[in-house]
């Protein structure tokens, strides 16, 4: 039987782009986010292609996702891989005068949302040993940059649990990944600007930006190396985006 996979935030970019992808390679399909009319879109497009069971679900609440999984039909049960993608970025003004709600948002979805997940799942993959999780991180986890303060923070928290689930699970054959994308044209910049199109437009000005294909490409390269590998991290920026020089104040 096909491989089964749980994808969080699949209503749109990284996430849609898996479920694509995974389809196309005849995975079987979990798909949850929070929009239910992308879900229905999502699946009338997939369904034909694969088996594939979805639903509402915000992962910031834990309850819910403790019942999602154990309401899940036993064709869907034995889950193979987990895609924590469902993740955002919300405004990018100094840590001075940043909207509190936003930052209790980024950590509730980032991290706790993330742990919900993975919590939830992997008991059973490391019953059946064998399974791989996959966290989508984000370059602002290894690089700071002016306005990322709480979002650079929740994906620093992203790379170091993964780091430190992977020593937990030492000695099973559950796997874990985080892949870091760096700037990629997805909803991301229209969510962090709350919908404001033109400075959401602004970020890509001018420039080749990864697309959701590229992540999805680099999730299916990692959930697919032979049992035995372990791909701890991939960071992967278009070749318009590298590293900034150090900062440096100057008195006038």
């Amino acid at each position: 039987m096909s491989q089964i996979a749980l994808i969080t935030g699949a209503t749109s970019g990284f996430g849609a782009a898996c479920a694509h992808r995974f389809a196309t390679e005849g995975w079987r399909l979990i798909l949850c986010g929070r929009r239910q009319e992308r879900l229905d879109e999502l699946c009338t497009e997939l369904a034909a292609t694969t088996p594939v069971h979805a639903f509402p679900l915000d992962i910031r609440n834990e309850v819910a996702v403790n019942a999602a999984i154990a309401a899940l039909p036993v064709e869907f049960t034995d889950i193979d891989l987990l895609v924590n993608n469902a993740g955002l970025a919300l405004g990018l003004e100094p840590t001075q005068r940043c909207n509190m709600q936003d930052w209790q948002d980024m950590i509730d979805t980032n991290i706790k949302g993330l742990l919900y997940c993975t919590r939830a799942v992997l008991p059973g993959m490391v019953e059946r040993n064998c399974g791989h999780i996959v966290n989508i991180g984000s370059v602002a986890g290894n690089y700071p940059y002016p306005g990322g303060n709480v979002y650079g923070g929740t994906k620093a928290f992203v790379k170091q649990f993964s780091l430190n689930l992977r020593a937990d699970l030492l000695g099973t054959q559950v796997r874990v990944t985080n892949v870091e994308p760096g700037m990629a044209e997805t909803e991301f910049s229209l969510v962090r600007f709350k919908g404001d199109d033109h400075k959401a437009n602004r970020i890509y000005e001018g420039v080749q930006p990864l697309e959701a294909a590229d992540i999805a490409d680099v999730v299916y390269w990692a959930a697919t190396r032979p049992a035995h590998v372990n791909i701890n991290r991939v960071e992967v920026m278009p070749v318009c985006q590298a590293f900034s020089p150090f900062a440096i104040s100057r008195d006038a």
